[in-house]
């Protein structure tokens, strides 16, 4: 099956999501304008930066087209985003290069709108190197980071426990990790048997069952989301966020 995130209409679907104006995703008076600019807000209200080192390092895996790299740049020095997709990962470097790219809007139908992708003017983009790579699969020489980023990766991994048994060698001891997920569980991504979630059993608690070895909790909180597929229609998700720290051990 091919990879949908490969597409021209997701990659437009993911640019708008991630550096659209509120007035190009919902233009509308009403609605939940406070689910907006979610991949800039699992930064600013997820990340303790009153604890980051001077040189800190992040990583954002699962960083699709970027925009959260870009908001981590603000406070690390060094960033690295990875993410599976290729495309997405051409048209963040596209950006971090020429600091904006040209997309369609799908509207409905085939017709479209041009819009422009621009990434913050405020941020050193240099600081950030975006890479290909499979979050079940790290390449072994990657560096253990001061934080950790994975937005709503989780349920679109073949086998999440593969990532999550990877994530203490990848977070410095004080570091933080920060996960996000919308518990979306579906079979086209995870088999059911790798599902975090059963019977007797949700994702936040498989979390703490994987995670607790060798981090502590320091917060858990529900985090509204608005994509838009087109001008009539929204996934509206409230996304799971939990804020880890690691142990020393």
């Amino acid at each position: 099956m091919a990879n949908i995130y490969e597409s021209d209409r997701l990659l437009a679907e993911y640019l708008l999501f991630h550096y659209g104006k509120a007035t190009e995703i919902l233009p509308y008076s009403h609605g939940p304008h406070d689910a907006l600019h979610f991949p800039t807000r699992c930064i600013t209200e997820n990340l303790d930066t009153t604890t980051l080192p001077a040189n800190a390092m992040a990583l954002d895996i699962g960083c699709a087209v970027g925009r959260s790299s870009f908001e981590l740049a603000r406070h690390c020095p060094t960033v690295i985003g990875i993410d599976y997709s290729a495309r997405f990962i051409e048209a963040a470097q596209n950006m971090q290069q020429s600091g904006s790219i040209p997309y369609n809007r799908i509207d409905e139908g085939i017709r479209t709108t041009p819009l422009v992708a621009e990434i913050p003017t405020d941020v050193d983009a240099a600081r950030i190197t975006f890479e290909t790579g499979d979050a079940c699969n790290l390449r072994h020489d990657l560096p253990a980071a001061d934080v950790l980023l994975a937005a709503n990766l989780l349920c679109r991994l073949p086998d999440p426990r593969l990532f999550l048994n990877r994530l203490p060698s990848l977070v410095k001891p004080g570091g933080q990790l920060i996960i996000t997920t919308p518990c979306s569980w579906l079979e086209e991504f995870t088999p059911r048997d790798k599902w975090l979630c059963n019977e007797t059993q949700g994702t936040f608690e498989a979390l703490q069952k994987n995670l607790s070895p060798h981090f502590d909790l320091i917060n858990v909180r529900d985090m509204p989301m608005l994509i838009r597929e087109h001008a009539r229609k929204f996934q509206w998700t409230v996304v799971q966020a939990s804020q880890w720290r690691r142990r020393d051990n």
